[in-house]
């Protein structure tokens, strides 16, 4: 079983056990039928907890069985959240960390939520080209209104718990737990404190209206169809939002249910989750397990000021982490910040950063004409011209200077990694690290493994890509890039 089940005092602890993100699979949905069961069958637990174990309460479906039978097979999570829903005995979600798709459909089943703050809130389903297949859109639009409940699904992008606690009139959560370590001790207080509460609340029985019904929806899919172009999944999480307030809770579940299986079958669901999965698989790297340990990553370097150096500065700036850039002559570093700044103040212009935040990425640029000034740096990648001599005066200067451990980069394309690594005495510190142009703005990171590349620099450098929002591929020293492979 990946669900735990443990009594404390009167009150029964269900703990979802399915690592890294305690996923829904048949596994853990049976643990917590099998829970429910338990504790309803002991005249000495009064009410139950549902939570997750480690890092989060559940990220929803378990990717593993995502489209194959197993996600259907009972209990479903239908099935799952209809035996929470009709437990003679008050159910609390103490939510944290993450909770989301699948998961957040659970904690809306339940008869309480308690909430950790930090805790990421969402219904990313539209990401996979569907929609929430479990309640999602019948019950989040009475717990938090129509509208932010719409604006959550059809962008699939996360909220703060703190935020959400904050609404006016939202019923989501009825308690905001102190601190996440606080959260364990308050929902177990909480679930004693509503033990005899009768009727059992349930979010099904919760009004569902907009005052300008026809109007709103009308605005809602007018802005969906310019934004989502030939995606069919945004407009259809429209349709469900809009028949939970239309239509009686059953029939609003068996409508969801119905565009929730036809979207599944349309190839832009079927490709959307192939990419889900692929980029997951890309990530891993057979012989350097999860748990390799990482190398701290506070402060870069950038060899080059250039169009690659500036946009590869740029990435790290985004993410907070400080950049130092090296150039051999002042007007280069000048045309480099010039760049910056003007890349910075479109996106000012354009409304999609916020003036503050420029300030903030550009203070913590800073630039030197001295290789001397970069020995502190943990990580410093080269963007300067693709000949091979140009490579080996940096890499010679670089492993002179630089601390022991940092890890050494190269934004070569074309070059062979395993003749630059020798330019130095440290070989095993070196890696590719092949930004696309535009470097601030493409996806897609090379990471070019060369044959003495150190296990911990891979795994370093593939969490680093992820902070600094990359899908980072992994390559041998070979001919072509990843992307024409």
């Amino acid at each position: 079983m990946t669900a735990e089940y443990k009594v404390h005092g009167s009150v029964a602890v269900i703990t979802l056990a399915n690592p890294p993100v305690n996923g829904l699979g048949l596994s853990t949905r049976q643990g917590v039928v099998d829970g429910l069961t338990r504790a309803n069958d002991d005249a000495a637990v009064t009410s139950i907890v549902i939570t997750g174990a480690g890092g989060a309460f559940s990220g929803g479906a378990d990717i593993k069985e995502f489209g194959t039978d197993k996600s259907l097979q009972e209990p479903n999570l239908h099935s799952v959240i209809s035996a929470v829903e009709n437990s003679p005995k008050p159910v609390v979600a103490a939510i944290h960390s993450v909770c989301m798709g699948g998961g957040l459909e659970l904690a809306l089943g339940c008869h309480y939520r308690i909430a950790a703050p930090g805790c990421s809130v969402a219904l990313p389903e539209v990401k996979l080209g569907i929609l929430p297949g479990a309640g999602g859109t019948q019950r989040l639009p009475r717990v938090v209104g129509v509208e932010a409940a719409l604006n959550m699904i059809v962008s699939g992008e996360p909220v703060k718990s703190e935020l959400i606690g904050s609404m006016p009139g939202q019923k989501l959560f009825d308690k905001m737990a102190a601190s996440p370590e606080a959260l364990a001790a308050e929902a177990l207080a909480f679930a004693q404190s509503v033990a005899d509460v009768r009727p059992l609340p349930l979010v099904r029985n919760l009004p569902c209206k907009h005052p300008q019904g026809d109007a709103y929806f009308q605005f809602a899919r007018n802005m969906v169809k310019g934004m989502s172009k030939n995606f069919p999944a945004p407009a259809k999480c429209v349709d469900a939002v809009e028949a939970a307030t239309r239509r009686k809770f059953a029939d609003g579940l068996l409508f969801e249910r119905e565009l929730f299986i036809n979207l599944m079958w349309t190839p832009e669901s079927r490709s959307l989750r192939h990419l889900f999965l692929a980029e997951r698989a890309a990530s891993k790297i057979p012989d350097v397990p999860s748990d390799t340990p990482k190398r701290d990553i506070q402060a870069v370097a950038v060899i080059g000021a250039g169009t690659m150096g500036g946009g590869i500065a740029m990435n790290f700036l985004n993410a907070g982490i400080p950049v130092k850039m090296l150039e051999m002559k002042q007007e280069a570093l000048d045309r480099g910040i010039a760049t910056i700044k003007k890349n910075y103040e479109a996106q000012v212009k354009k409304g999609k950063l916020k003036a503050d935040k420029y300030e903030q990425r550009m203070a913590l640029l800073t630039t030197t004409l001295n290789y001397a000034d970069l020995k502190d740096a943990d990580l410093v990648i080269e963007a300067v011209f693709e000949e091979l001599g140009v490579k080996e005066a940096v890499f010679k200067q670089l492993d002179a200077v630089m601390k022991p451990g940092a890890i050494l980069a190269s934004n070569t394309s074309t070059l062979d990694v395993n003749k630059i690594a020798h330019f130095t005495q440290r070989p095993q510190d070196v890696v590719g690290l092949h930004f696309f142009s535009p470097a601030n703005v493409m996806k897609l990171l090379e990471v070019v493994r060369g044959d003495a590349t150190a296990k911990d620099v891979l795994a370093t450098v593939m969490a680093t890509a992820k902070k600094i929002k990359k899908t980072a591929v992994v390559s041998g020293v070979c001919d072509g890039f990843i992307g024409n492979r």
